[in-house]
């Protein structure tokens, strides 16, 4: 419990530092509007999970990658991550885009809606871990959302992801996040080749289930 408080309480810090220093002002609404869609329902969540499976939150704080792909994969998403956010706060400053209101409360929402996805993808898989591994009796999820798609976790984070330049107010921060799919699609594919070969009926499941990410896309 107490590494998940310290972690979450910094995740407002960790977001201004790399939002409202680039940006030279605490005068940022869309800041404060995104740290709202963000943080209050991951305090519902958490309160949730530290009652009910605090087990799945030790195992979400696990970080370190097994498999040398994934760590390729972390510092690629971390660059593409941290631009994302810097990079609004740079425009901010210089005042390079302007972006309307209806748009910054569109991203909101879109930002929103894939934590929501998120968290049903939690209830759904309790073995929804932060790292690419297969744990021991661990069972094979292939209802609910996985019946459409693979990785239903992974398309919540697109959408939490990719509209945070907007929700910031700026257009350049969305040169980093598009890139973020990218990276995601080759952590997908070095995931499955490690499910196929430690979680049983996996493979089965690919055949069954089209879809990896978008339905009826990919």
């Amino acid at each position: 419990m107490r590494t998940v408080l310290t972690r979450f309480s910094m995740l407002p810090v960790f977001l201004g530092l790399f939002v409202l220093l680039p940006a030279g002002t605490f005068d940022f609404w869309q800041f404060y509007a995104y740290l709202a869609v963000t943080v209050v329902p991951m305090v519902f969540v958490m309160i949730y999970f530290l009652r009910e499976d605090p087990e799945f939150l030790v195992r979400r704080m696990r970080a370190r990658e097994k498999e040398k792909q994934q760590k390729n994969f972390q510092i690629l998403s971390s660059v593409t991550f941290l631009s994302a956010y810097f990079i609004p706060g740079l425009d901010r400053r210089y005042g390079w885009s302007d972006i309307p209101l209806h748009t910054v409360l569109l991203a909101d929402a879109i930002i929103l809606l894939g934590y929501l996805l998120v968290v049903l993808v939690f209830n759904q898989n309790r073995y929804a871990s932060r790292i690419v591994e297969v744990e021991e009796d661990q069972k094979l999820i292939t209802t609910g959302l996985y019946s459409v798609v693979r990785h239903p976790m992974y398309l919540g984070v697109l959408l939490m992801f990719i509209p945070v330049p907007p929700a910031l107010g700026s257009l350049w921060g969305l040169v980093p996040a598009v890139l973020f799919p990218i990276v995601l699609v080759i952590r997908i594919l070095n995931e499955e080749r490690v499910l196929k070969e430690g979680l049983p009926g996996y493979e089965e499941y690919c055949r069954k289930t089209r879809y990896r990410l978008i339905p009826f896309v990919w």
